[in-house]
């Protein structure tokens, strides 16, 4: 199976919704401003209504209710604001998932999970933009959506990994590139930024420590994600190579918190990204 190939059909099959096409343009035009990000996401009701549940919820925790587009923007971050609409929108994308192939909830489940652990380690580590990196985990898997629509019979294949072969070993094996693999390359293939991309793109890669924090975050998420999800095959971790928590100063206590604080945060934000929420509205 050809790598490029799959991103085109998943391309033509999965588009993003207007609205968030629309918030890209805009970000990208250096003399837009706030206004005109407000007014694109206010002709959206869908969006709209889904940024302001995102901005009054867990992942966030502000003291007051947030309940215009244009105090969102101001208190959560423009930048932050455009992050999230593009989480909204690829999760939209992919609402029509045939969920007898796979267990949809267990997938948002250790994507939301991933999220919001790479938001807390950034966090952590006081770096600028922390909703990026949640982005980053939340759609790392994405990938994994495409196929199951596009390949059902190997999506199926590839869910029987074990304790002795990894997801990505297995993934490899039957796709010839993993599902993180294509989760980077699609994603670029939309043209959201390469910041969201490129983290992905190396989380499997965690034989050896690599230079470059932010991928280190994703990759020390995205093991802790994968066992705290899937008790039945993995203790607590299992897939942890010491250096990725070593590369972050981290301790075990550390790793602990993060955890117990991203568990709790777990079930109210899923609500958020799980597409089958959004026929709420």
């Amino acid at each position: 199976m050809n790598l490029q190939e799959v991103v085109e059909q998943a391309n033509e099959l999965f588009v993003l919704p207007d609205a968030v096409t629309r918030l890209k343009a805009c970000m990208d035009d250096g003399s837009s401003s706030i206004d005109d990000v407000a007014e694109i996401i206010a002709y959206d009701p869908a969006l709209a209504t889904q940024l302001l549940r995102i901005a009054n919820s867990a992942l966030y925790r502000f003291p007051n209710r947030i309940d215009t587009i244009t105090k969102a923007l101001q208190v959560v971050g423009t930048r932050a604001t455009y992050d999230l609409a593009l989480a909204y929108g690829v999760s939209h994308a992919f609402n029509d998932i045939d969920a007898k192939i796979i267990d949809l909830d267990k997938f948002w489940e250790q994507s939301v999970s991933c999220g919001l652990l790479a938001k807390y380690f950034t966090e952590m580590r006081k770096i600028k933009e922390p909703e990026r990196l949640f982005v980053a985990g939340l759609l790392h898997n994405i990938g994994e959506l495409a196929v199951v629509s596009l390949y059902p019979d190997a999506a199926t294949r590839c869910q029987e990994f074990n304790v002795r072969v990894s997801p990505a070993q297995l993934q490899r094996s039957v796709l010839g590139f993993t599902y993180t693999e294509l989760s980077a390359a699609l994603i670029r293939k939309w043209g959201i930024p390469d910041g969201i991309a490129e983290p992905i793109a190396h989380i499997h890669q965690t034989d050896t420590a690599v230079n470059n924090v932010e991928i280190n975050i994703l990759q020390l998420s995205y093991v802790l994600a994968l066992d705290n999800v899937n008790p039945e095959i993995y203790p607590s971790y299992n897939n942890l190579e010491a250096h990725l928590p070593q590369a972050l100063s981290l301790e075990q206590t550390d790793l602990e918190d993060a955890l117990d604080i991203t568990n709790l945060q777990c079930i109210s934000v899923i609500s958020l990204f799980n597409p089958s929420a959004f026929m709420l509205f």
